[in-house]
């Protein structure tokens, strides 16, 4: 772990940490096209982490021509035990982060790469961000899942590369034993028995003595956590995109002005489907930017078509490599020479 606060009055796409040569550096050993399997035989290397991640982020930088700040959980290392979602113990490093880019900067991108978190989290850093920042772009290496898809549809701009993906924002509550389950999962079993209830009722029939069980069984708290949770993710997402991501949003395809009714509704439109667990049907969805397009027709900027692919795939190889080979769970960095590994406690 490393930190050092420089203040940079302009804004250089180059940061200057690394100016000196980087000895044994995995990004010298990639290659193009198979950035991630060019470097997995690379065991026993002295390579000092840090120097390798703020360097990535200065090429992702200098193509984008703004600040960058990653914020990254170990969702690739079977070995992690501990959590790795978002959540209230994150706000310190995370605004820290924040805190590593001069006052003068307005435009920040955030690579974002978690399995999911607290919603009510992700609210607080948004409102942290807006009230700093005038131009947010997400960019996705792999995936933001859950809290992570909120978090990443408050950007401006969604920016995908091609393997990433995010997922359903039908949050999990806990069920009476603790277990955590999609809430939109007990909300469609609850619509399911009263829709069989009412046919039975209609042919005079007394509904199904299985389902009347199954609701004997639903703990009141729990659907109302269900109920409560879902509300807040739809209302944060149809939120962020009328106000951010919809905002220069002017004219629809026939040419006429759209209006702040159209954003509204398109925006709660979206959102009412990432939450619909009738379309995705498992939490854990991969919500690919094809289908982002197809299914909700969510614009998503591909890397590739403002030259960033190259930079961002070496990005994604390399933290693949470090988080693989090591126990850190979460990674906050920016481009203004900022660091923090955050890693898993020893075992007792």
């Amino acid at each position: 772990m490393g930190k050092n606060k420089k203040r940079i009055p302009n804004y250089n796409p180059h940061p200057p940490v690394h100016q000196e040569p980087v000895k044994n550096s995995i990004l010298d050993y990639m290659q193009e096209g198979n950035e991630y399997s060019s470097i997995l035989g690379l065991k026993n290397v002295n390579i000092d982490a840090r120097t390798e991640l703020l360097r990535s982020l200065s090429e992702i930088s200098a193509v984008r021509n703004r600040p960058v700040i990653c914020y990254v959980a170990n969702v690739v290392n079977s070995r992690i035990s501990q959590s790795v979602s978002i959540d209230s113990a994150d706000d310190a490093p995370f605004l820290e982060t924040l805190k590593s880019i001069p006052a003068d900067q307005k435009a920040i991108d955030i690579i974002l790469v978690t399995p999911g978190g607290s919603a009510e989290t992700v609210d607080y850093w948004v409102k942290k961000l807006r009230s700093r920042f005038d131009s947010i772009s997400f960019i996705l290496p792999y995936k933001a899942m859950s809290a992570g898809t909120i978090f990443c549809m408050s950007g401006d701009e969604l920016i995908m590369d091609e393997a990433a993906f995010f997922g359903p924002i039908d949050p999990q509550v806990p069920s009476k034993n603790g277990r955590y389950v999609p809430a939109q999962s007990i909300l469609t079993l609850i619509a399911d028995i009263q829709k069989r209830g009412q046919e039975q009722l209609a042919k005079g029939k007394q509904p199904d003595w299985t389902d009347v069980q199954i609701l004997r069984n639903l703990d009141a708290k729990e659907i109302g956590n269900a109920l409560n949770a879902s509300k807040l993710s739809i209302n944060l997402v149809s939120s962020y995109l009328k106000n951010y991501k919809f905002k220069d949003w002017t004219k629809h395809q026939d040419g006429t002005d759209v209006t702040d009714k159209d954003k509204e509704q398109r925006a709660a439109e979206i959102a009412a489907q990432l939450c619909e667990h009738s379309i995705w049907l498992s939490h854990s969805s991969r919500i690919t930017r094809e289908m982002a397009w197809d299914t909700c027709h969510l614009k998503i900027t591909h890397p590739e078509d403002i030259g960033l692919a190259s930079a961002l795939k070496r990005f994604w190889a390399l933290m693949c490599f470090l988080l693989e080979n090591s126990m850190t769970t979460k990674v906050f960095a920016s481009s203004y020479d900022y660091t923090i590994f955050r890693s898993q406690a020893p075992q007792k």
